[in-house]
């Protein structure tokens, strides 16, 4: 294995091998330093029926030495919500439908991007930022296996094939140095920069999630995303909750009882999430699966790295 890359064994599931095959070539993008990648897109590109055909992107991890997690000190750092109402769900859920309604239904989405010649699709959240615009996803959801993915969009409130708030294109993406370098596990965390629609901001249009740093382990959480490898199909805002733990095999990530699956990585976790409104402070993004610990997510611990990441997309 190349040693530039984390010691993990990082592999596709089975169901993200099959994608649906590119009508045209990605256009040409150019890299604007080593953790981030300046976006251009093909003018309606993403059609209801390429969105539904794009391949879930999902990876798990095999036993292996993990690199050494990096140690965080720091205080904690929290940005609050930006804002809506719904009703309580049940606690602890390890996997279905989200139907409470509240902010979440509209900051989530779902992630779009062709990665070489295959589409493929993830989750993400638009997060409160001094730009209004940065949308949070897992790292592999920006970069993977050393490519930068092209014609990247954030669909937020996907629903099958339909974009009831629009479709927000990339401008530029980010991923923490650590991803971009190595794509080491426990930094697998990306975000981009999508373009205002007729004057207004992402946030402007559909709200904004509360962010947190170095916000510790072992909490009351809740993970979001739009799984769409079976049984999932991507066409249904899915949630998982429960007291949420940390990860003693091979990274430093937090570990939740989940059965979501491909497409799901890069949707939001929430610590003091409330049912009633959908808004929560998100501390990590779906990321990974061990293949032989089934119905188990991990998302990566938001601390120095990811704040950094953060700071450079917010006020691109």
């Amino acid at each position: 294995m190349n040693r530039h890359r984390t010691a993990l064994s990082v592999l596709l599931s089975t169901g993200a091998l099959i994608a649906g095959v590119l009508a045209a070539a990605a256009p040409s993008v150019a890299a604007d330093g080593p953790a981030s990648f300046r976006q251009q897109h093909t003018e309606g590109f993403w059609t209801a029926e390429r969105m539904r055909a794009a391949t879930p992107l999902d990876i798990t991890a095999a036993p292996g030495r993990a690199r050494t997690p990096v140690a965080t000190t720091a205080a904690p750092t929290s940005i609050a919500p930006t804002a809506a109402s719904a009703s309580p769900t049940a606690f602890p859920q390890a996997g279905g439908a989200w139907t409470g309604g509240g902010a979440v239904v509209k900051t989530s989405g779902r992630v779009f991007f062709t990665m070489g010649d295959r589409t493929a699709s993830c989750s993400g959240d638009s997060i409160t930022s001094a730009n209004g615009s940065t949308v949070i996803t897992a790292g592999h959801c920006v970069k993977y296996q050393g490519a930068w993915h092209t014609n990247w969009v954030f669909v937020p409130a996907y629903d099958n094939g339909n974009a009831p708030y629009g479709q927000w294109s990339a401008t530029k993406t980010f991923a923490t140095d650590q991803w971009a370098a190595s794509e080491d596990m426990n930094m697998d965390v990306g975000l981009a920069v999508v373009a205002p629609q007729n004057g207004r901001t992402l946030s402007q249009v559909v709200g904004a999630q509360g962010i947190l740093f170095n916000g510790g382990y072992n909490k009351k959480m809740y993970s979001f995303g739009f799984p769409a490898a079976a049984p999932y199909d991507g066409t249904k805002l899915v949630y998982c909750s429960g007291n949420s733990g940390k990860d003693f095999l091979l990274t430093k990530d937090h570990s939740l009882s989940c059965n979501m699956t491909g497409g799901s990585s890069g949707g939001p976790w929430f610590q003091d999430f409330n049912e009633a409104t959908g808004l929560g402070t998100q501390v990590s993004v779906n990321s990974f699966g061990y293949n032989f610990l089934p119905n188990r997510m991990y998302g990566p611990y938001f601390g120095n790295e990811a704040k950094a990441a953060y700071d450079k997309a917010q006020t691109s």
